[in-house]
């Protein structure tokens, strides 16, 4: 299969190439990840998604029992400013209602929130 070079045009003036492009690139997906604490109820959590994630309370039950047990759920996947606007968002929240849930955001495919 036959890649696509991008054409090279001369710069009129001879010393600098002008690379066009005409590909269109899929932007890199961020996972917003919510992290167990010892402290965070699971109350807040799902209300949470509820409110800020527009989840179902199936799909909120689900990810919050992921946090629960495996220390940590992905919660969806956004460009990077949704994903970063997201977590700030949950992180205040959190911290209006006095509860220390961590929320990070990471490129998909980085490892599944483990940090």
């Amino acid at each position: 299969m036959a890649t696509k070079q991008p054409r090279r045009q001369p710069n009129p003036q001879g010393d600098v190439e002008v690379v066009e492009r005409h590909e269109a690139r899929t932007p890199r997906r961020y996972h917003v990840v919510f992290h167990n604490d010892d402290y965070t109820t699971m109350e807040f959590v799902i209300m949470a998604l509820l409110t800020l994630f527009d989840k179902s309370e199936a799909e909120a039950m689900e990810i919050m029992l992921a946090v629960h047990h495996r220390g940590y759920g992905i919660v969806g996947s956004y460009t990077r400013d949704e994903a970063e606007t997201k977590a700030e968002q949950t992180m205040e929240l959190a911290r209006q209602h006095g509860q220390p849930l961590r929320v990070t955001t990471e490129p998909e495919g980085a490892g599944g929130g483990g940090s």
